[in-house]
């Protein structure tokens, strides 16, 4: 059987430096503030980003209430953050990257989504990918607006 992965890419420019982007983009509490279907967001345990560090989300995607907590895999600030399901409907990882634009004109910044549905969304795995990549797009030129707007 084929089996049917979601991979989503997305990247935009932002008029910021690379450090206040990562810096704002990574903190977990910002989330509800850039991303429109996140919900709330809690540690589960101390906060802070390091290697196995867990944050606990609530979202609303697709018309469904979902709820998942990402574990911290990686963090090297101003360059990456991956954070991996430990529980929730199916396995994902989510990766930011953050680089310096040529010419010194901003910051470059990458989201990828990517994981196996299960169940349900499996079958359903071509349409999540088309509205996260929607998601993703909306998300990014939100948090691009935020910090755009903050550093002028």
């Amino acid at each position: 059987m084929r089996r049917l992965m979601v991979d989503v890419v997305t990247s935009i420019v932002i008029d910021a430096p690379r450090n206040v982007v990562a810096a704002y983009a990574a903190e977990p509490s910002r989330a509800p503030e850039w991303y429109e279907n996140i919900e709330s967001v809690e540690w589960r345990g101390a906060p802070g980003l390091r290697e196995g560090a867990k944050v606990a989300f609530v979202a609303h995607f697709l018309g469904r209430r979902l709820s998942y907590t990402y574990e911290i895999v990686a963090h090297r600030p101003g360059e990456h953050l991956i954070m991996r399901t430990s529980d929730g409907p199916f396995p994902m990882q989510t990766e930011y990257t953050w680089s310096d634009v040529a010419g010194g004109s901003g910051t470059k910044m990458t989201l990828r989504n990517h994981g196996e549905p299960a169940g349900f969304g499996r079958i359903g795995a071509p349409l999540m990918t088309m509205a996260m990549r929607r998601a993703n797009r909306r998300d990014l030129e939100r948090l691009k607006d935020v910090l755009e707007r903050a550093t002028r």
